[in-house]
Parts: C-alpha cells; structure tokens; sequence
C-alpha cells in the first residue's frame, strides 16, 4: 500500500471525502477542480496543474527543437520596428 493512504467510504451519490491531510497538502480547497482519471485500475485524483503539467510533458517531446511561436512573433515584430 502506499506510504500516506488512508481509507475513505463512498457516499450517495459516488462522493466521497478527501481526507483533510491531502487536501492541505496538495493546496485544494472548496470549489477547486481536480483531474480524475483511472490508470492501471487506480483512481487516480489531481490537482488541475498537476494535470496539465503532465499534459506538458507528454507533448514535449513531440514539440522539443521547434522555435516557440511566441519567440517567433517577437522576433518578427523586432524585425519591423528595425525597417
């Protein structure tokens, strides 16, 4: 089992309760949005930055080497202001 795991009961409805040590360390509070997904059988719980940070990595290596389009922009406009 994991290191900090801690059992939780499934309320009406499929709710249930994140325990109040891992909403504080994760900096969750009221009305916050989490990602949940299932992997390898596992629910899985997120923060939304944690999500989309591994949304980030996943597509780096198909993006890594190519000139940022926001670099590429201001190289553009630097270009103008020289002519």
């Amino acid at each position: 089992m994991a290191e900090r795991s801690e059992s939780v009961r499934i309320l009406e409805g499929g709710r249930i309760v994140i325990p109040a040590r891992f909403r504080k360390e994760l900096g969750l509070r009221p009305g916050d949005t989490v990602v949940v997904e299932i992997e390898d059988g596992e629910l899985r719980i997120a923060t939304r930055l944690r999500g989309i940070r591994r949304a980030q990595e996943l597509v780096r290596p198909y993006v890594s080497g190519t000139p940022s389009m926001a670099d590429e922009l201001i190289i553009e406009r630097r270009a103008e202001i020289d002519d």
